[in-house]
């Protein structure tokens, strides 16, 4: 009997135990799952204010978005966010969240900010896995090469030099390294053709209901 007594006892133990652990390991979830998204929004607006400085913005850019899905142009089959920038009610500029499929490591994130009449107003690469020392110039922390973009529109830049100079285009490309900043150059690219045909759609008015645009 008291084996069987020694048994249960554990049995009941290891239960308290693992009822214990799953609790602490939700709550420290949850806690750290609040700080993550706090530590993201942050870092987000951050980003948005260097693209579009606060002072360019009266409403709450963080709030006044639209979902948007064009998997061709913008890189993703999912709906992707885009930022919209007023002051006084009035459009001032697109932040499009798009990716680059075709990196050389895979996917390459960005945040291209785009004025009403359809000039860039700068990119940020926000997440990417490409080659440290190659790859990695996009993004600006290791090179100014993505600030080439700023000031560029379809109306000052033909298509044809949408591209890296090893293609003919306007763009330098990296030394052992022209897959990532051809991918960049053409997510730039295809985000402005989209933006360039669905801009009145992209700045209606904040909903309460936020539709997925075309």
């Amino acid at each position: 009997m008291s084996l069987f007594k020694n048994m249960a006892i554990s049995a009941i133990l290891l239960g308290l135990f693992a009822v214990v652990g799953t609790g602490m390991v939700s709550l420290t979830y949850k806690n750290t799952a609040k700080r993550i998204a706090a530590n993201h929004r942050a870092t987000l607006l951050k980003t948005l204010h260097e693209l579009i400085p606060a002072d360019q913005y009266d409403n709450d850019i963080f709030s006044d978005t639209i979902r948007v899905s064009n998997p061709a142009l913008l890189g993703s089959n999912e709906a992707i966010n885009v930022y919209r920038a007023r002051k006084a009610g009035q459009p001032v500029a697109a932040i499009i969240e798009s990716i680059a499929p075709d990196g050389y490591s895979g996917n390459i994130y960005l945040l291209i900010a785009i004025k009403y009449n359809g000039q860039i107003a700068g990119v940020r690469v926000v997440n990417h896995r490409e080659t440290p020392g190659l790859g990695d110039a996009i993004d600006l922390s290791h090179s100014d090469w993505i600030l080439s973009f700023t000031g560029k529109s379809l109306k000052n830049l033909k298509s044809r030099n949408w591209a890296v100079k090893r293609d003919g285009g306007n763009f330098d490309q990296f030394t052992g390294a022209t897959i990532t900043p051809r991918a960049v150059v053409k997510a730039v690219h295809n985000a402005l053709i989209y933006f360039n045909q669905q801009r009145d759609k992209l700045f209606v008015p904040p909903t309460t209901k936020k539709e997925p645009a075309a």
